[in-house]
């Protein structure tokens, strides 16, 4: 009985020392974030290509698709290869310098250029929106569909652990690669590119003294909204944002749009530039680090006129700052600011190939090979003055002078009309054959070279982080 209660007075003793047993702690998640809207802003180009031909007449339908894919914060909410319905709204006649022109070349049609609107769209699944563009006409480029390419057997790579420079170079290869394909057609189509029957066709019709006109097959549109179109929004996981803005570390590339236009004929040192991101800019563990509609501002570095004798414009310019979109620019945590971006492509003029340097500088350039058109009309003036009457036909001729030549010189001065008043007067298919060699050397010679132009909504890349070194001799 002792032992007993001796063993209870312990034992009270204890848990009087040891006092209540405090409650294990419970972890909280952490607080979401709220949702982000998917809107795609008014503003927008929706970057298209005609997928038939279109007469240009009020009210002809027109049907395109989707060279691109259309991005609302982080993710895809219009795929490419959507289709595109819209009409003919207005016809706007062209410049005078363009008509003057046009009848110079025996062209007597009353030129006009075809604005179209496009209002619905149909997605791949088969749902159907409708929105409203900003009437507009069509880029003196055509879009051809990239051929599906053949797999080729993929050779061993010796390093398991590529550089990030030799990431970045791939990346920005591809990226440049998924550009718009878009490009201007001559005679060599017609024997390499798509769509030859019509091609010829068009290329009949053009030395018509007068001929219908349409938007071809494959001319592209910046079709601007007008309206936002809303898709909803996103949920984000509390991590989502924490690397935003941490682009100056990076080194990546991703397409942007300017927001306004700008050209080396017109800018100046200092001037700003603004682009917005058409994309959203990723890591390389796909996690967000800017997204789309991200605004980019910075200034023109150099710029540089074109000048006589064919010798292009050239035009550099830095992104140095970012603004976040308002739907998140208040979230945290806050992001880096400034960064260092350089254009490494752009979709440019398609009659100047610009090529642009380490630097991020654009230089308007022109191919030799465009000597070979005055070369030509050199050939053909001297042909059209070779007027020897009595010419025997072994020497070109039917013994009655050159009609084959003078022919040769009224069509490269004045289109077919040109052939037929060289038909009825020697002195006019000569001057005709001097005319046209006279305005093809000015043309390709004498004259100022191309100018670096950068039309508002136009397509570039841009490269984030550090600047490559300079190989070494």
């Amino acid at each position: 009985m002792r032992a007993f209660v001796l063993f209870l007075t312990l034992a009270w003793s204890l848990a009087a020392q040891d006092g209540p047993v405090p409650p294990s702690p419970v972890s909280l998640p952490p607080a979401a974030l709220p949702p982000v809207p998917l809107v795609v802003e008014s503003g927008v180009p929706l970057r298209l290509y005609l997928t038939e031909r279109v007469p240009m007449r009020l009210g002809a339908p027109a049907t395109a698709k989707l060279i691109e894919p259309v991005y609302a914060f982080d993710r895809i909410v219009i795929p490419a290869g959507s289709v595109v319905q819209g009409r003919v709204t207005a016809l706007d006649s062209v410049g005078k310098l363009m008509r003057t022109q046009a009848v110079m070349g025996g062209d007597f049609t009353p030129l006009h250029t075809a604005r179209v609107e496009f209002t619905g769209v149909t997605l791949p699944t088969g749902e159907t929106r409708e929105f409203h563009t900003a009437s507009t006409v069509g880029l003196p480029t055509l879009y051809s569909e990239p051929k599906p390419q053949k797999k080729k057997a993929q050779k061993p790579n010796p390093s398991n652990n590529p550089s990030l420079h030799d990431q970045a170079t791939r990346q920005i290869n591809s990226q440049i690669g998924a550009q718009v394909n878009a490009r201007t057609y001559g005679l060599g189509s017609l024997v390499r590119g798509p769509n030859k029957l019509e091609r010829l066709q068009d290329l009949i019709y053009a030395k018509l003294p007068y001929h219908p006109q349409r938007y071809r097959r494959g001319t592209r549109f910046d079709a601007v909204l007008a309206q936002p179109l809303q898709f909803g929004s996103a949920s984000l996981s509390p991590d989502a944002l924490k690397d935003v803005g941490t682009a100056a570390s990076l080194d990546r590339a991703v397409e942007v749009r300017f927001l306004s236009s700008i050209g080396s004929s017109t800018a100046k040192v200092g001037d700003p530039v603004e682009a917005a991101l058409s994309e959203p800019l990723l890591s390389a563990a796909n996690k967000l680090i800017l997204p789309e509609g991200t605004l980019l501002t910075g200034t023109v570095r150099q710029a540089r006129p074109a000048r006589w004798f064919h010798r292009g414009g050239k035009l550099r310019f830095n992104f140095d700052a970012v603004t976040l979109p308002a739907s998140i620019a208040s979230l945290p945590p806050a992001p880096t600011t400034q960064l260092d971006a350089r254009l490494v492509g752009a979709e440019t003029d398609p009659g100047a190939a610009v090529k642009i340097d380490s630097e991020g500088a654009a230089q308007a350039t022109t191919p030799k090979s465009r000597l070979l058109a005055p070369t030509i009309a050199a050939l053909i003036a001297v042909k059209s003055l070779d007027n020897d009457y009595g010419k025997p036909a072994s020497a070109g001729g039917n013994g009655a002078g050159n009609p084959g030549g003078l022919a040769l010189g009224g069509l490269s001065g004045f289109g077919l009309l040109g052939m037929v008043a060289a038909h009825y007067s020697v002195t006019a298919g000569s001057a005709l054959g001097m005319w046209g060699m006279a305005a093809s050397v000015y043309r390709h010679v004498v004259s100022r070279g191309p100018e670096v132009n950068f039309d508002k909504n136009s397509s570039m890349v841009v490269r984030f982080g550090a600047r490559p070194k300079p190989a070494l001799p």
